[in-house]
């Protein structure tokens, strides 16, 4: 398992949102590159990034930070937010970004995401956001009558890179992952599975660890907040 640090975009800039609302939102840092260089010195080697401006138009709004993150040539970088169109898709990829991460267009038009699945073997992840068992999507800003499981049982059969499973009632809130969902989606799935929201401390990621079969854990507050030490997490998960 492997620790991947995350940098949420609004307006250029690094911030959490509690539980996804936008109303509230903690400002971190202001220079995303600058952020990027600390997880770097930690011993990252991978990034996640949300681009929230973009979740909430259907769009990809932060695309000069991106770009400059990835010009830096030392992280691979996963992306997501408003990503719902091929074009947004190969404009990520063509700027060096490793993997894109497609939620909401994924759910709404699942012939459309299989398509790109394909098209963009190995380079999609699904992210698969939930309140309790159903599907959220738009940015967390719209539930959808969709079960979590039944549709990462669908989407498992597709050639995507992995599966992005987040709780949002706990994204920001520093109560720690959803241990027991994480683990019944990674019994029930062949491809990889990355847990995010929740993790507070390193304890967090020793219980990941231990459920044995999830490829990475995304940390975002706890890192930003000093109750998880990310260059700690990194060491743990190296020696495990």
């Amino acid at each position: 398992m492997y620790v991947i640090p995350a940098i949420d975009l609004v307006k250029g800039q690094c911030v959490r949102l509690i539980q996804g609302e936008y109303h509230r939102q903690i400002t971190y840092e202001q220079d995303p590159v600058k952020q990027a260089r600390k997880f770097i010195a930690a011993g990252a080697q991978w990034l996640h990034i949300v681009d929230l401006d973009g979740a909430r138009i259907g769009k990809p709004v932060n695309t000069e930070q991106i770009s400059a993150i990835a010009a830096l040539g030392e992280l691979k970088i996963e992306v997501g937010g408003g990503i719902r169109d091929e074009t947004s898709i190969q404009q990520l990829l063509d700027m060096g970004v490793e993997r894109v991460i497609i939620g909401t267009q994924a759910v709404s038009d699942f012939e459309w995401f299989s398509e790109i699945a394909d098209t963009f073997r190995g380079k999609i992840v699904l992210s698969l956001d939930a309140r309790g068992s159903k599907v959220s999507t738009h940015g967390w800003t719209k539930d959808h009558p969709q079960y979590m499981m039944d549709f990462a049982l669908q989407a498992s059969t597709l050639p995507i890179a992995a599966i992005i499973y987040t709780d949002i009632d706990r994204d920001g809130m520093l109560s720690g992952p959803n241990l027991e969902r994480t683990k019944a989606l990674a019994d029930a799935v062949d491809i990889p599975v990355i847990a995010a929201g929740g993790v507070k401390e390193l304890n967090d990621i020793k219980k990941l660890i231990e459920i044995g079969n999830i490829e990475a854990a995304i940390t975002g507050r706890a890192m930003y907040e000093g109750t998880l030490d990310l260059a700690e997490a990194i060491k743990l998960t190296q020696s495990a």
